[in-house]
């Protein structure tokens, strides 16, 4: 809820790379971060590898990152890792790095640096617990190249924002010893009845995301093939993974399980708009907002202990927010009145902000700031409401803790629903569900 505007908010170059990979490529645009790209063999030896690293190069050109190759188990050193975001293993195999390179790269990601793993990069460092978990689960086994059904299950990283619902694509799909849905966020899955030699009894993760002792982990087991590294889709696939794994975009990366739709992308059963304006669906499965000042809400049943999550962009700088703890009507002033709204305009003052609950209490701006992607990429909100407190995550990042003493207003029982704010306030939604929640804890 906004009555007037406000101005939109708003790095440093890597040092050269020691001798022991490939010549720096000149300076990138962007924030100037560099990658490691590293492709030791040590087992069975993918022929992909240089075109996944020739296409690594170029995403990085565009991607205003640098990227370094080697092969050479020597750049696992605490000096030389130190100047990398990001260190991906392309399709390794087998025992690549000696203890010494452990122990250096352990320290890395404990204090802060990033991992994307490709491939085979679940078929290295078995006797390695450290590199499993932050890999998320070894490969077991696979059968013969081939089409699949990959079932994209979060539309908000940047790994996967690009995709539909259903992404069709062939390459080699691996089996794994464990699943790593419990300790990791699954980003994508493979519908195991679309092809011929899937052993994960129908939950099958094929790429996931997660924090891990401080540092940042994505996995995609796609890559096998050449003609991987020349598909778009792949390609913008693994540039969001890396994205992620630098830093330079956000994600709720906590392990996800227990949720219902409310919106799927397929219809607004169970909806109503209330008061002028309206939401478009769109074919990708994103519900758009227009004119207003409206609301669409969710009318076939109250809530009253619950996680909410959903995944929002702004087109600019475009003003909306989710309201919780409403009574039905039709009046779309009855939640302004009798709710509460956690905000999505970036731009406005500290407690009508992103994050906040509007009027009544401003989210941590600098935990705020560090966790919001800009207009035109997604974020996801986390909504948590138990008895009368009401707690915000943006991206996975706590930002909001706030407690309702107002006699007039409860969270106990009510609605929820996304605004519509007026002309020229584009905002869209994505894949909105809810887990019931005991009425009190953590």
């Amino acid at each position: 809820m906004r009555r007037i505007g406000n101005v939109t908010t708003a790095a440093a170059a890597a040092a050269l790379l020691l001798g022991c990979a490939t010549a720096p490529a000149a300076s990138q645009p962007g924030d100037g971060k560099r990658v490691l790209v590293f492709s030791k063999t040590a087992g069975f030896r993918h022929d992909s590898i240089p075109d996944g690293v020739a296409a690594l190069k170029q995403l990085g050109a565009g991607g205003g990152f640098t990227v370094d190759a080697t092969e050479d188990a020597g750049a696992f050193t605490p000096g030389n890792l130190r100047r990398y975001a990001a260190v991906v293993f392309l399709s390794t195999t087998g025992d690549v790095l000696n203890p010494a390179q452990q122990r250096a790269f352990e320290d890395y990601v404990h204090r802060g640096g990033g991992y994307a793993g490709v491939h085979a990069a679940a078929d290295t460092e078995y006797d390695w617990a450290f590199y499993g978990g932050l890999a998320g689960a070894y490969f077991q086994s696979h059968p013969a190249i081939q089409p699949a059904t990959v079932n994209v299950e979060d539309r908000a990283h940047p790994a996967t924002a690009h995709l539909g619902p259903v992404w069709e694509r062939t390459d080699e799909w691996y089996n794994y010893r464990s699943n790593p849905r419990e300790r990791a966020h699954v980003l994508a899955s493979l519908d195991e009845s679309s092809y011929s030699g899937g052993t994960m009894n129908g939950d099958h993760p094929i790429a996931w995301c997660q924090e891990y002792q401080g540092g940042r982990a994505f996995y995609t087991g796609g890559g096998h093939t050449k003609e991987s590294y020349a598909d778009p889709a792949f390609r913008q696939h693994l540039l969001g993974g890396i994205r992620y794994a630098i830093g330079a975009a956000q994600a709720d990366c906590r392990p996800e399980n227990g949720y219902r739709p409310l919106f799927d992308g397929t219809s607004t059963a169970g909806w109503k708009q209330a008061g002028p304006g309206s939401f478009t669906l769109s074919e990708d499965g994103t519900l758009t907002s227009s004119g207003g000042l409206g609301l669409l809400w969710y009318a076939n049943a109250s809530f009253g202990s619950y996680s909410l999550k959903l995944d929002w962009k702004t087109a600019g700088d475009d003003n909306s927010g989710v309201f919780v703890g409403f009574p039905p009507s039709d009046d779309p002033w009855s939640a302004v009145d009798n709710g509460y709204e956690v905000q999505i305009d970036a731009t406005d003052v500290p407690e009508k902000t992103t994050g906040s609950v509007y009027g009544f209490r401003s989210a941590d701006l600098k935990k705020r700031d560090r966790a919001l992607n800009p207009p035109g990429e997604w974020n996801t909100y986390e909504i948590r409401v138990q008895g009368e407190r009401l707690r915000v995550w943006l991206n996975g990042v706590q930002i909001n803790d706030f407690t309702n003493t107002d006699p007039a207003r409860s969270l106990a029982d009510g609605h929820i629903g996304i605004q519509n704010h007026g002309t020229g306030d584009e905002v869209s939604f994505r894949d909105i569900r809810i887990k019931e929640l005991p009425a009190q804890g953590d």
